[in-house]
């Protein structure tokens, strides 16, 4: 009996293999892959020309933006499905997902504010006034705090997630678009695509603490193993950076225009969407190459956190 229970209880662990859920936006779509065996699981209609992308923490729903659409789409990650779409105002681009699960928020494009969604009930909890132009955001791990790249006022915004009241702008780059913060909530690092940098964020501290320089047009940010990868759409590329230094220290030849990128939970690869080449690849992070690469839909994106296994 005793091993009776000890199976069931291994058997009713949450474990599945890593996956990424691709949104692509010229075929109105999004790509489930199996990063195992890099090969496409499933494909989900979406519609509204589906750019960014947000995971929960537990692997159990994807929220994808629908700029063109104007609506937020629910996914049941496990079952592969759609629970339900919640109409938004203006252009919804970026999105995340609070650590503990909810709310969801959503960066308008146009109105220069950040909304706060119940992804339960799909109603909207409340608004916060942000910079113009807003892309990526990205919550702390804690969950204390939402910060976004404001790209038209080329500045980060952080915004207090309890109170959804801005309690501080940090300027960086030019055209800041994607935004990653780091596992300890320390730094935050945007994609500057005007001035072709990485700005560099002490978030506590509430300034600029570094400039990488990256390709032409870099578009967002991963960091695993010590180390930053940025996707440089107009060059076709990947730079890799120093963390400790900033100092750059190699180039990544990848798919044509490469956007959206994450590391995978154990750091050792880091996954990129190809707009142009319609693929998804990956690059091993020790050896600097790509070692794997899938078909994926038309005009992938993947703007966001799109890995499901983390």
């Amino acid at each position: 009996m005793r091993i009776l229970a000890l199976a069931l209880a291994v058997w009713a662990t949450p474990v599945f293999a890593q996956q990424a859920f691709v949104t692509n936006q010229a075929s109105d779509d999004l790509t489930i892959v199996d990063l195992a065996t890099m090969t496409p699981l499933a494909t989900l209609a979406i519609g509204g020309k589906p750019a960014g992308i947000a995971m929960s923490r537990d692997g159990a729903f994807a929220y994808v933006t629908s700029p063109e659409g104007k609506f937020l789409t629910v996914i049941d990650a496990v079952s592969r499905s759609i629970v339900k779409k919640i109409s938004l105002e203006g252009g919804p681009l970026g999105v995340a997902v609070a650590p503990s699960g909810a709310p969801v928020y959503v960066a308008d494009w146009f109105s220069a504010t950040v909304t706060a969604i119940d992804p339960h009930t799909g109603r909207v909890t409340g608004t916060a006034s942000v910079g113009a132009s807003p892309s990526g955001i990205a919550p702390t791990p804690d969950g204390k705090l939402l910060l976004t790249a404001d790209r038209d006022d080329n500045q980060v915004s952080i915004v207090d997630a309890a109170t959804l009241q801005r309690i501080g702008v940090v300027k960086v780059g030019e055209r800041p678009f994607g935004i990653t913060i780091d596992d300890s909530g320390s730094r935050a690092y945007t994609a500057d695509v005007g001035s072709d940098t990485v700005s560099v964020i002490d978030i506590a501290a509430r300034q600029l603490v570094g400039t990488v320089k990256t390709g032409k047009r870099p578009y967002a940010v991963a960091l695993a193993g010590g180390l930053g990868f940025v996707t440089d759409q107009y060059a076709d590329a990947v730079t890799v950076f120093d963390l400790a230094t900033l100092a750059p220290l190699a180039k990544i030849d990848v798919g044509d225009y490469p956007e959206g990128i994450e590391a995978s939970a154990d750091g050792r690869t880091v996954y990129v969407a190809c707009w142009f080449a319609n693929e998804l690849q990956a690059i091993d992070v020790a050896s600097l190459k790509v070692v794997g690469r899938v078909a994926v839909g038309d005009g992938p994106r993947a703007f966001g956190r799109f890995l499901r296994g983390k």
